[in-house]
């Protein structure tokens, strides 16, 4: 190598050596990180012991049935030792709370004071017509917050029982306090739960009081632990698999996620502003008044045999003022993906405190998603203002994509036409120049090109232009909460797939079930290939091209048959108006017309020279016949 190289190569590793130093965390984010995780790991051991315990004491009472087996001293004694301050709170009763509105039901309990159960009152669990869907409930969740006591103490409020203040009803919504308390009664800490009357978010504050004698002084935060299993919600589990995530936006704006498809994990010491729990079509999402810190999270995909899809947790720290001046809030969003209801959030709110929730619901990439936002969704909206069926909307929102695309679609079919009339020239042009001189073959056809005004690109570009707008909608409709339990026909829940015909095992790529849209779509997509290679010039040199064509339409019917049978039924409309326009399109087109006009353009050309890309690949042909000519020169030289 010489010395260039060697210079590229060293100021590469300059680069990535400096860049890692750059990136690398300060002492001070190293020192957090381990405290972090030092006493995440003794709460866990002291809780484990306090655990073990606590069933000692209960399995000694069950086996000797005897309350006398401990003394009520001993007992206290225990408690004393391992809770401190909080021995109040380590025994109670477990009580459920109900805070409900006309979209929700959250049920409370007092062991921990968090949320336990949550039930969306707008939308039923798959397969059931009476019962409202549940997110979670009992063991699927975890929420629990780590105290460091002044003796050195650590406890987790897991464990702990807290007081059921009762309800208090506000003009913003209904408020429920659950009060943690210790032996000192100015000192307890308050959890305050308010839902408002209309609305999927929760405000969740936690307020401590006077516990500057009961917390060690120097703490200024506390670490939180967040557990929660995800079940399966819908009849086609590889769908609700594939969009089943671990998500978090940091403080600046930019949204992390973690992988989908395995087990994955994640420590993050920038600021996080929210953290979400997300499935398919329902979002757990955790927001921070200020932020979380020192962040750990993981995401672990569940066997395929359990009835539950993903379980996440999350390890992080939040601010915490002891003295009660300042309180740690945050806001629970328990709803739907559903993108009007996620973006509301960010309406009449500055640009820096805005949420970006709605970037839980995937869009596709950011062109795609660009036409979702501004042509997709507010059409879907429009149709859907006017009390249609779902069924039907679809069919009207495929007819205005269909309006929209049709300059593309026929500038394409014209190219194509026109390509299919010069076939005999071409095939004149290819006799007269065979394969060993390409280039002088090449030539002579982009100067028929050139006089005929073609361009063998043409045909590509409106393709380009259309194809943002078809992913658009493959994007949108599998996403759409609107189809979830929707039926149409023969198909119940356009939303999943459509089995008309099941078996018993899974076939490798394929499933165990037949989906009717899927299996019409392929139907239709077969027709359209065919129409369209009879409408395309036959070359002998390309029949195996020709029979991989037909071999696409089938590869869909195992690529598609898991899909929503929303979009299944998309394609198949949309495929067949596409058999209609290209009917049309053939019947309005006249091959010897269309020939006769080309060559009277090619006679008002024969003094014009070429312009524009045309002109590009000419000349670039003949410095090409150039060189070559040149290089055969150079090298009959040398042979004398």
């Amino acid at each position: 190598m010489d010395k260039h190289t060697w210079i590229g190569f060293l100021l590469i590793a300059a680069i990535i050596v400096g860049f890692s130093m750059l990136n690398r965390p300060s002492k001070e984010e190293l020192a957090e990180r381990q405290r972090v995780n030092d006493s995440i790991a003794l709460a866990q051991q002291l809780e484990a012991e306090a655990q073990q315990l606590s069933d000692a004491i209960s399995a000694e009472l069950a086996a000797q049935n005897d309350s006398n087996a401990f003394s009520e001293e001993e007992i206290n004694r225990h408690i004393a030792a391992t809770y401190g301050s909080f021995a109040p709170a380590a025994q109670g009763e477990e009580k459920d709370i109900v805070l409900e509105n006309n979209k929700v039901r959250l049920h409370f309990t007092t062991k921990g004071g968090t949320l336990a159960r949550a039930e969306l009152k707008e939308y039923k669990a798959y397969g059931d017509s009476v019962n409202n869907l549940n997110l979670f409930r009992g063991e699927e969740t975890s929420l629990s917050f780590t105290l460091l006591t002044g003796n050195n103490r650590i406890l987790a409020t897991k464990n702990l029982y807290f007081q059921d203040l009762g309800q208090k009803v506000m003009a913003d919504g209904t408020e429920q306090t659950l009060r943690l308390l210790t032996d000192n009664e100015e000192s307890y800490i308050d959890f305050i739960y308010t839902l408002p009357e209309d609305d999927y978010m929760v405000r969740f504050n936690i307020v401590p009081h006077n516990m500057q004698h009961v917390l060690a002084q120097n703490v200024n935060s506390m670490e939180m632990q967040w557990t929660q299993l995800v079940p399966q919600q819908e009849r086609g589990r590889k769908f609700e698999e594939r969009y089943a995530q671990l998500q978090y936006m940091y403080v600046g704006g930019d949204m992390e996620k973690l992988s989908e498809q395995k087990h994955a994990s994640k420590k993050e010491t920038a600021r996080v502003r929210w953290i979400a729990y997300k499935d398919q079509f329902f979002s757990t999402v955790l927001i921070a008044d200020d932020a979380f810190s020192s962040s750990v999270f993981e995401s672990t995909p569940q066997d395929k045999m359990s009835r539950y899809i993903k379980e996440y947790t999350t390890e992080t720290s939040v601010t915490l003022d002891i003295s009660g001046q300042k309180t740690t809030g945050f806001r629970y969003y328990i709803g739907p993906n559903h993108y009007n209801t996620l973006k509301a959030y960010d309406d009449d709110v500055e640009a820096e405190q805005r949420l970006n929730l709605k970037e839980l619901v995937p869009l596709g990439w950011k062109i795609v998603a660009w036409i979702n936002k501004i042509l997709v969704i507010p059409m879907f909206d429009l149709f859907s203002s006017w009390g249609l069926h779902i069924g039907l909307i679809i069919l009207l929102m495929t007819f205005v994509i269909k309006l929209i695309i049709l300059p593309f679609v026929f500038a394409s079919y014209k190219s194509s036409a026109k390509m299919r009339v010069l076939r005999p020239q071409l095939d004149e042009i290819n006799a007269k120049y065979p394969a060993d001189k390409m280039q002088e073959r090449q030539q002579a056809t982009m100067a028929l090109y050139n006089r005929a005004g073609v361009s063998p690109v043409s045909g590509c570009l409106p393709m380009l232009f259309q194809f943002p707008i078809l992913m658009a909608m493959f994007w949108f409709l599998p996403t759409a909460i609107e189809l979830r339990g929707q039926s149409f026909l023969w198909a119940d829940d356009l939303s999943a797939y459509d089995a008309i015909l099941t078996w018993g095992h899974h076939i490798p790529l394929f499933g165990d079930h037949l989906s009717l849209f899927c299996l019409l779509m392929t139907a239709v997509n077969i027709v359209y290939t065919y129409i369209t290679m009879q409408n395309q010039p036959t070359d002998p040199n390309m029949k195996f091209m020709k029979y991989m064509m037909y071999l696409m339409p089938l590869m869909f019917l195992f690529i598609f048959n898991d899909y929503a049978a929303g979009l299944s039924y998309y394609y198949f409309v949309s495929l067949l108006m596409t058999i209609i326009q290209t009917m049309i399109f053939r019947w309005s087109i006249d091959d010897k017309k269309l020939l006769a006009q080309m060559e009277a353009n090619a006679k008002k050309k024969a003094n014009q020279k070429p312009s524009g890309l045309m002109a590009r690949l000419q000349k670039m042909q003949q410095e090409q016949l150039k060189a070559a000519r040149e290089n055969a020169k150079t090298q009959a030289k040398r042979m004398r």
